[in-house]
């Protein structure tokens, strides 16, 4: 699925570029590039997932290093999955994996940006029974070489990376052997890597995913023709972003044609509420942890919940179309 980056993506070029560091005071506006018009998104809508029920215990979590490499493109990837052993407590590293078949969800750091830098969230989502794969992009994480437009290249690099992890369930001695459910996948990222989740479901639609979750994301560069099977969509993001505008996440959100919700932080900025602890961070923690055992376990229970982790403490607010 390598994908490299053609002349005809350059348009996208100055709005990669206004991105960089994920903390830069310059607004993206749709008006600043013309882009081509978009075919028409294919869709299904059938989901992929049949309906079960996600675990109600907390696990403890480990964490592993994967070294991966994509024809010369250097892809180490860092998984956060349920461990056995009591839950809390420091995450443990390569903690034996706790008893049990696992969804995965990909993660996309920010530019800039790398997987650590979101322990405190995805820790979350793997103590709450998902193996969380986040993988350390070769030109756009913090000690890069920084060339922005490599971004476009990330769809491809995520796919590749699931491919590889999904290969450790089969893998005689892996400590993820028989853990995890390629049945079950999601895709997540934050800022550039909310390009990179939103372009695997639309130019690098990758079918073997079941849902996405976007941070402070945008289609610029990407486009918004979603396609394939109905794939359930949760948007997050501040209405005072300073870097991707939220008129622009939201315009995105808009074209999507699957079940969809976006939670809507009034106070908001670009995310920094995802990289430290605190009332906004557990509210869209809970929420994506809810809308992921939903999408990914089946559970439906589980989607009744969404809503009111959304709109708890008056932190958010939460278009619904699920």
């Amino acid at each position: 699925m390598s994908r490299r980056v053609t002349p005809a993506l350059l348009a996208s070029a100055l709005f990669l570029t206004s991105m960089v560091g994920c903390s830069a005071d310059a607004r993206p506006a749709e008006s600043r590039q013309a882009l081509p018009a978009e075919p028409q998104p294919t869709v299904t809508a059938t989901p992929q997932v049949p309906a079960g029920t996600a675990p109600q215990k907390s696990f403890a979590v480990g964490v592993r290093q994967l070294k991966l490499n994509r024809d010369g493109r250097a892809l180490p990837v860092t998984l956060w999955y349920p461990a056995a052993g009591a839950a809390g407590g420091a995450t443990k590293r390569s903690a034996a994996a706790a008893d049990g078949r696992f969804p995965v969800v990909m993660f996309s750091h920010g530019l800039t940006g790398r997987p650590e830098d979101y322990a405190t969230i995805l820790t979350r989502w793997a103590a709450a029974g998902f193996v969380v794969a986040a993988p350390t992009f070769p030109h756009t994480a913090r000690g890069s070489d920084g060339n922005i437009l490599d971004v476009l290249n990330q769809p491809a690099d995520v796919s590749y990376a699931l491919t590889e992890v999904l290969a450790l369930d089969g893998k005689a001695g892996d400590p993820l052997r028989g853990r995890l459910d390629a049945e079950r996948v999601a895709a997540a990222g934050h800022s550039a890597g909310g390009v990179t989740t939103i372009g695997l479901f639309t130019a690098s639609r990758d079918e073997r995913l079941d849902a996405g979750v976007v941070f402070a994301g945008t289609a610029l560069g990407v486009g918004t023709a979603f396609a394939g099977a109905s794939a359930p969509q949760l948007f997050v993001h501040g209405e005072l972003d300073e870097v991707v505008d939220y008129a622009a996440g939201k315009a995105a959100y808009d074209k999507v044609p699957w079940p969809k919700a976006m939670l809507s932080l009034p106070k908001g900025d670009h995310g920094r509420a995802l990289l430290s602890d605190g009332a906004t961070l557990r509210v869209v923690s809970d929420t994506s942890v809810e809308f992921l055992r939903w999408t990914l376990y089946g559970d439906a229970k589980a989607k009744g919940r969404i809503s009111t982790d959304a709109t708890r403490g008056d932190i958010a607010t939460f278009d619904d179309h699920l």
